[in-house]
């Protein structure tokens, strides 16, 4: 498939900032089974500084400085990409690994898999957690394989976790989440990446976009799509593989990945700082547009 996404995100200011600092996640990557073709970002108003890096995990970031006064910055990405499915997925459906036995095949060789390694341990959004290994207990049974206890704890996550815009902040705890039973696809991603952790298994944070349809019969929104949150985990015998709790799904040629990272914190789309008084307004649109469906 190929795609074009256009993401807005518009910040209005009450009173005129004199200096903005913001680095951006947008820029989608470019993965064996999936390429960017072209990635463009645009800023209004145009800033002072602009700088592209590669984070440690491969990401495109743009950081970008502004110092002169305004009441209302823009930002737009403009990308193209063309997917050709998730291999690993077909590979992953038929490996016979246990669940129990990923924590010791890693630690056979942890120079060679400390990059593995690094996505167990617990980070600012994925605690070590009793209340998570309860809730996910049930899923890893002693002779489970992996790719049946990811897709039994995709499933529950699903079930048992409502779709609940507005119910949840990006800083409301995973085991809140648990509590609460509601919460959007940051914390279906987070709460599924806390189980796989707190059970030794190497899990880490997607960002993206995912093509959405409309009901039969009707025109699509401009507009009305919006960022998205999966999940990939490790395989010890064929590599990184991605569950779609939100959706109960394996991603396939309708996600859109942006970045990896250990959890939102590392790959959110914008982060900054402005110097200003008042309060801001946010607006954020987002399209994915299907091109070539021979592709």
């Amino acid at each position: 498939m190929k795609y074009k996404i256009r993401h807005t995100t518009e910040y209005t200011y009450q009173e005129p900032v004199s200096t903005c600092l913001n680095r951006l996640c947008l820029t989608p990557l470019s993965l064996p089974e999936h390429h960017c073709i072209s990635s463009e970002i645009k800023i209004e108003p145009t800033p002072d500084e602009m700088n592209y890096r590669t984070d440690f995990y491969g990401n495109t970031l743009l950081f970008f400085s502004t110092y002169k006064e305004h009441d209302h910055l823009e930002i737009t990405a403009l990308s193209e990409v063309t997917i050709d499915g998730r291999t690993n997925a077909t590979l992953a459906s038929g490996s016979m690994v246990l669940s129990k036995d990923v924590k010791s095949t890693l630690s056979q060789n942890p120079e060679e898999n400390q990059d593995e390694i690094e996505f167990v341990l617990p980070s600012q959004y994925v605690p070590d957690s009793e209340v998570i290994k309860n809730f996910a207990s049930d899923c890893f049974f002693q002779e489970s394989t992996l790719w049946n206890s990811c897709q039994l704890l995709m499933g529950k996550i699903r079930n048992d976790i409502e779709f609940k815009p507005g119910f949840t902040t990006i800083n409301t705890p995973v085991e809140a989440v648990v509590k609460g039973k509601k919460g959007v696809c940051q914390d279906f991603a987070h709460l599924m990446i806390a189980c796989l952790r707190n059970m030794d298994i190497p899990a880490r944070y997607v960002s993206g976009y995912i093509e959405t349809l409309p009901p039969p019969g009707k025109k699509k929104l401009i507009g009305t799509d919006a960022s998205h949150a999966w999940v990939s985990v490790y395989f010890p015998d064929i590599g990184w593989v991605e569950f779609d709790p939100t959706n109960n799904l394996l991603p396939s040629d309708k996600h859109i990945t942006v970045a990896f990272g250990r959890d939102y914190h590392d790959v959110a789309p914008i982060k900054g700082v402005v110097f200003g008084s008042g309060k801001q307004t946010l607006d954020v649109k987002v399209d994915v547009e299907r091109v070539d469906k021979t592709l």
